[in-house]
């Protein structure tokens, strides 16, 4: 398959310039003389092994997600206003298109579901730039509010509350070390509101969420006041300690995390104070304090 475009021969001036699409050859068509032996391709990418029920080669698009209110299955108009062959279109054909575009964008969102979800993954979107969460916890917090949607919990609650209680129950699920109050700050809900919807997720949607590990929470306060790594690794071990005891039983995780890298600079002579890893780790002064005598005393240090 060949096509012959306007362009003259550099060389002989007198014949146009031909592309063989199957060599990727590109020759005057008077005297030969090949201008160039590989172009790049420009259409749609073929893949051998994506194929349809008949065998044959199908296009690849980019993958389904529950993160978006249609699952990414929706198609859009191309806001660039031109034809099939490159022209741009006629003013009478641009309004026609514009209008089709923004009936195509209606059409979408006609229902209250797929406003609902719109609203609420755009919440999801922001939170994930904010507290930097994996798209894997952000998976697991839309496959939450769609099951609490089926349910109707969210009918009478507020949409940006139930989203962030569905991304805090993702967090506990997949272990990420996010508390409440980190949530909190990042939806700019009241902490009392999330807890609520939180607490109802896990008792209508019959969740079984695991204990947050104390351990895993040492890193992110650690690189977030840059402290030494034997620091660290101690702060591990006094916990490791705590664990073995039972001396972290009914503890809050991130304050336990906290007391026990305060403990760990205090012994290697980190010049970090109880405000900083405070700071840090989102809990309170009284909060490290408490749990740094606790630990002294079950660990006698």
């Amino acid at each position: 398959m060949v096509s012959t475009s306007k362009e003259m021969c550099p060389r002989c001036a007198r014949g146009k310039l031909v592309t063989d699409n199957e060599s990727g050859e590109m020759f005057c068509s008077k005297c030969g003389f090949v201008v160039t032996e590989k172009i790049q391709e420009s259409g749609p990418e073929w893949r051998s092994f994506s194929q349809d029920e008949h065998g044959d080669r199908a296009r690849t698009g980019a993958p389904t997600s529950i993160t978006m209110h249609d699952m990414g299955l929706a198609t859009i108009i191309n806001p660039v206003n031109k034809d099939a062959s490159g022209r741009p279109l006629t003013s009478t054909m641009k309004s026609t298109i514009e209008r089709l575009r923004t009936w195509d964008s209606r059409s979408q969102v006609h229902e209250p579901v797929d406003r609902n979800f719109r609203q609420a993954f755009g919440e999801l979107n922001r939170l994930k730039d904010k507290l930097a969460i994996s798209d894997s916890v952000i998976e697991k917090a839309a496959y939450l509010y769609r099951k609490a949607l089926d349910k109707g919990l969210v009918r009478g609650r507020s949409i940006s509350a139930l989203m962030a209680s569905a991304l805090y129950a993702a967090c506990r699920d997949t272990e990420t070390p996010r508390n409440l109050k980190d949530i909190e700050q990042a939806a700019n809900i009241k902490r009392k509101d999330i807890a609520r919807c939180y607490r109802l997720l896990v008792k209508e949607l019959d969740l079984r969420m695991p204990v947050i590990d104390s351990i895993q929470c040492i890193a992110r306060i650690a690189s977030r006041i840059g402290v030494a790594e034997k620091t660290k690794r101690h702060a591990v071990r006094v916990l490791k300690q705590a664990q073995a005891k039972e001396a972290s039983a009914g503890k809050d995780p991130m304050g336990l995390a906290a007391a026990a890298l305060y403990l760990a600079c205090v012994k290697h002579g980190e010049d970090k104070t109880q405000r900083d890893i405070a700071d840090a780790a989102n809990v309170t002064e009284v909060t490290i304090r408490n749990r740094y005598k606790g630990l002294k005393e079950s660990l006698e240090i």
